[in-house]
């Protein structure tokens, strides 16, 4: 029971990224994360998973649909155009350089982030299934889901 108190409170201090599984760009977009955060502030887990669902139930926070990435920072959850921007700030990377569009009105932003999202199946494919996670990356994925290289296409 100890350890599982003191891996709550360890999350407590981490940002967790909750995504689609499935979706090949969510996908890429975590592999991308993962790459350019050497501190390791970032762990991850799919929307679909037990994990994931809990975690957004703990938080009160409702998703309709598996369209949107999740950031859960402490009792803060935040999602869409919003939690790209603070993943983004996040990161050592010159990708902060799009943090430019972050004052635009979050209508704007989200909208922006919509019309990806409705298309990503579409244009960058989706696997069967969550994916693996490496072995040298396991620890950093919540459920063991971690994105790999070869989606279907539809």
């Amino acid at each position: 029971m100890k350890e599982r108190t003191n891996k709550s409170e360890q999350l407590r201090h981490r940002s967790i990224v909750l995504y689609d599984g499935v979706c090949a760009l969510c996908n890429w977009f975590v592999r991308f994360i993962v790459d350019r955060d050497p501190d390791r502030r970032f762990v991850f887990a799919p929307l679909q998973s037990d994990v994931g669902r809990k975690l957004l139930a703990d938080h009160h926070a409702v998703v309709a649909s598996l369209d949107t990435v999740i950031l859960v920072k402490g009792e803060r959850v935040v999602g869409r155009s919003e939690a790209a921007f603070q993943i983004l700030a996040g990161l050592q990377t010159a990708w902060r350089l799009l943090l430019v569009f972050r004052p635009l009105p979050r209508r704007f932003t989200d909208a922006v982030y919509d019309i990806v999202a409705r298309s990503r199946y579409r244009v960058f494919g989706r696997y069967d299934a969550c994916p693996i996670p490496a072995a040298d990356q396991r620890s950093r994925f919540l459920d063991g889901a971690f994105p790999s290289s070869s989606p279907k296409q539809n």
